[in-house]
C-alpha cells in the first residue's frame, strides 16, 4: 500500500484542524466528565449566564443546538438546580432561563477545568505562538468581530 494517499490527506488544512479540534474536544470532555459535566451542559450554561434571562429558542439559536436536543439539556440543568426557568417578561408565552448560584458556581469549575484542558491542547507553542494561532484561528473560523 502506498503511503501517498495519507501524506496528501495529512498535508491537508482541514485534515490537520480536525484532528487538532477532536484532540481538544476529548480534553475538555474529559475535564468536563471529571465535574460531572456533558460539553453541551456546559455550553448552555454559559450561553445562559450571558444571556440571561434569556428565551430557550435564543439559547438554541446562539450555540447552535436542535430545540428538541436543548430541552433535554436544559431539563438535566434544571433536575440538578442549575438553571430555573420562568415566564418570560417580554413575551410570556415563552420560557425564560437563568442560572442558579449552584449553576454558576458549577460553571466557574468548568471553565477552569476547560481551561486548563486547552492549556494541555496547547502546550507545544511558546505563548507568543498561542497568540499568533488564536488570531489565526478567528480569521479562519469567521467568528471575527
Amino acid at each position: 500500500m502506498s503511503e501517498a494517499p495519507l501524506a496528501e490527506i495529512r498535508s491537508l488544512p482541514s485534515w490537520l484542524l480536525g484532528r487538532a479540534a477532536a484532540r481538544g474536544r476529548g480534553l475538555v470532555a474529559d475535564a468536563l466528565a471529571a465535574e460531572g459535566v456533558k460539553m453541551w451542559h456546559h455550553v448552555v450554561l454559559s450561553a445562559v449566564r450571558e444571556l440571561q434571562p434569556v428565551a430557550q429558542a435564543d439559547i438554541g439559536r446562539g450555540v447552535g443546538l436542535d430545540p428538541k436536543d436543548l430541552v433535554g439539556v436544559l431539563n438535566d440543568l434544571q433536575a440538578e438546580g442549575l438553571v430555573v426557568r420562568d415566564l418570560d417578561p417580554r413575551d410570556r408565552r415563552k420560557n425564560a432561563v437563568s442560572l442558579t448560584e449552584a449553576g454558576a458556581r458549577l460553571l466557574k469549575r468548568c471553565e477552569k477545568a476547560a481551561r486548563k484542558a486547552n492549556d494541555e491542547l496547547l502546550a507545544p507553542l511558546s505563548p507568543t505562538e498561542r497568540d499568533r494561532f488564536m488570531d489565526l484561528l478567528i480569521r479562519i473560523s469567521g467568528t471575527e468581530g
